[in-house]
């Protein structure tokens, strides 16, 4: 399939790294101007080796076209304050020239059933290398910071069963997803003091 995984993923972790930049310096742009960052901070990866063979045969993907069908062999994950924040980042994404946008999910609106949210796109992100041009498939995952404690948590327990929780266990998790929403709606409810607090804190740190 792959004859040599460092040279095909290199172009991955270029890209992972440059997005990653320009991120960090939409969120400083931001607190230049003393304004709300919608964007909080900023992780990325690339995937193993294994964790791609894996998912092609967890999803039965051809390998004549598995480059199309696994696009999230480089990820990016935003996390920010409130709801209202990850809908203002994907305005910006959405703005940009320096790639393209090729799927977006609204897991958020459209919650998943095992209780997950969060919102994802799918970019064709431009790699300048010595021989010359070519795209990667990027994710970026936009979530709040109670969500992404919801799926690190659902994460660790999807290896424990496999995917295949006890039924208990799988309403309990839906029942925490919902009410870590709960909390991002509240959070949301009062956002106004919680900027004016967190403004007056900066400031007295300066």
């Amino acid at each position: 399939m792959v004859d040599d995984w460092n040279a095909f993923l290199a172009p991955y972790y270029q890209a992972v790294s440059e997005i990653k930049v320009k991120l960090k310096g939409i969120r400083e742009e931001y607190r230049q101007q003393e304004k709300h960052a919608p964007i909080e901070f900023i992780t990325g990866r690339v995937k193993t080796v294994n964790s791609i063979i894996e998912k092609m045969n967890v999803r039965q993907i051809p390998v004549d076209n598995w480059i199309e069908e696994v696009t999230d062999i480089g990820g990016i994950r935003i996390m920010c304050q409130f709801v209202e924040d990850i809908y203002e980042t994907v305005d910006l994404l959405r703005q940009r020239g320096d790639f393209n946008i090729v799927v977006e999910r609204d897991y958020i609106t459209h919650m998943k059933d095992s209780g997950y949210r969060s919102y994802h796109i799918v970019i064709n992100y431009p790699v300048e290398r010595i021989e010359g041009r070519r795209g990667v498939y990027i994710e970026i995952q936009i979530r709040t910071l109670a969500m992404n404690f919801w799926a690190t948590i659902e994460h660790s327990l999807n290896y424990k069963y496999d995917g295949d929780y006890p039924d208990a266990l799988r309403d309990r998790l839906k029942r925490a997803g919902e009410a870590a929403f709960s909390l991002d709606k509240e959070m949301s409810e009062i956002r106004e003091d919680i900027q004016e607090a967190q403004d007056i804190f900066h400031h007295y740190r300066r």
